[in-house]
């Protein structure tokens, strides 16, 4: 078997594994934040009304969903816009390069879940079994 043939058989899966970790990290943001688990000291106060805290609800529901594959397109496009907000409303006023103003995580979130948004969810999820 060659490399094209394996690549091409395990890209589904790859979507899968991507999804299911972008899933997990953003819902480990979403505890950190409204759960206080774990305790994360920049995120220990945030007022829950806030940005950051509504951003909290996003990052917990929405990384749930997309941990498991549910309704994976608009929750990832979604999210992918609230990533893409944080970006330019904490991150690009500090400066031009990602790598300076602190902004390389959500400019990265931004972009895969875009991919995950207009990929789908890939054979392992909620979507694929439902046949969505």
């Amino acid at each position: 078997m060659n490399l094209d043939a394996i690549a091409t058989a395990w890209a589904p899966r790859l979507l899968s594994i991507v999804r299911i970790m972008a899933g997990l990290m953003l819902l480990e943001h979403g505890t950190a934040k409204i759960a206080k688990f774990p305790v994360v000291q920049t995120m220990a106060n945030i007022d829950l009304s806030s940005m950051g805290g509504i951003a909290g609800f996003f990052e917990l529901v929405g990384g749930a969903l997309l941990l498991v594959g549910l309704w994976t397109r608009p929750v990832a496009f979604i999210l992918a816009g609230m990533c893409a907000v944080a970006y330019f409303y904490a991150h690009a006023p500090r400066g031009f390069f990602p790598i300076l103003n602190g902004g390389e995580l959500a400019a990265l979130y931004t972009f895969v879940l875009l991919y995950i948004a207009a990929a789908g969810g890939g054979p392992w999820s909620i979507d694929a079994s439902r046949g969505k």
